[in-house]
Formats: C-alpha cells, sequence, structure tokens
C-alpha cells in the first residue's frame, strides 16, 4: 500500500446527516435574527460585525481598515466604505496611528459603544435560547471525532 495513500472519510449516517442539517438551520437561523436585530437598530450586519471587531480590540492594538477587511473577509474598498458609513453616523472615528503615519486607526465612538452594547446584549440572549442545540451538537461531534 502506497505510504501517501489518504484515508477514507468515515461512513455517515442518516443521524450525520439530520444532525448537520439541524447544526446548519440554527446558525442560518441565528445569522437571520441577528440581521433582524441589527436592521432595527438602524445597522446592517456587516456593521454590527465592523463594530463587535473594533470593541473586541479596546484595549489592545488598534484596528486598520485592512484589519476590518481581513476579520470580515471582506475587500478593502468594501471595508472603507463600511468605516465610511460608520464615521458618519457617528458609530466610530478613524485616526493616524501615532507610530505609523501611513496607517488609519479605527475605534468606537460613545455612540457606538452604546448601541453596540444593546445590540450584543440582544444577540446574547438569543445566543443564550440556542444555546442548548449548540452544545448538544458540539458534544456529539466531539464524542464522534474523538472515536
Amino acid at each position: 500500500m502506497p505510504a501517501n495513500k489518504t484515508r477514507r472519510p468515515p461512513r455517515l449516517t442518516t443521524a450525520d446527516y439530520a444532525e448537520l442539517a439541524a447544526f446548519r438551520r440554527t446558525l442560518r437561523e441565528f445569522i437571520r435574527f441577528s440581521e433582524n436585530a441589527a436592521r432595527e437598530a438602524g445597522l446592517t450586519s456587516r456593521h454590527y460585525q465592523a463594530m463587535l471587531m473594533l470593541r473586541g480590540r479596546e484595549g489592545g492594538p488598534q484596528a486598520s481598515i485592512d484589519d476590518l477587511a481581513r476579520e470580515l473577509l471582506i475587500k478593502h474598498n468594501s471595508a472603507v466604505g463600511l468605516v465610511d458609513r460608520l464615521v458618519r453616523e457617528g458609530l466610530a472615528s478613524r485616526g493616524r496611528s501615532a507610530t505609523d503615519g501611513r496607517r488609519v486607526e479605527l475605534q468606537l465612538t460613545s455612540k457606538g459603544r452604546r448601541v453596540l452594547g444593546g445590540l450584543a446584549a440582544v444577540h446574547r440572549g438569543e445566543l443564550q435560547r440556542i444555546g442548548p442545540r449548540l452544545r448538544k451538537f458540539f458534544a456529539h461531534m466531539s464524542a464522534s471525532l474523538a472515536g
């Protein structure tokens, strides 16, 4: 048998397919919930994601537009447009780096932190609601992958 031959993937059962489908449905439900919650707050889902990323960077190295593009898996020019809207809405600010004048750094404004705080709290509540389904899926996947 050649040394470079790959192993065959394990056979999946009908229950495995059903579990994967249920997991994807739960993810889609959460994304739909998130998009609706963001819309009700006057934002797009992508703006909410950007704000989460910026808030998650507070206290550490500040995010640049390139960092935001990489985090959101979007092109640089799309990230620029996203930041333009956040700045126009008073939710974020941009400024030159103190250490590298070519680098534009981003941060949330106090208004941005307030808006994000309310929206994130609603999302945490939804995650608590769907958490048991997610825990069940991950526990089963952990067990099946370990054995």
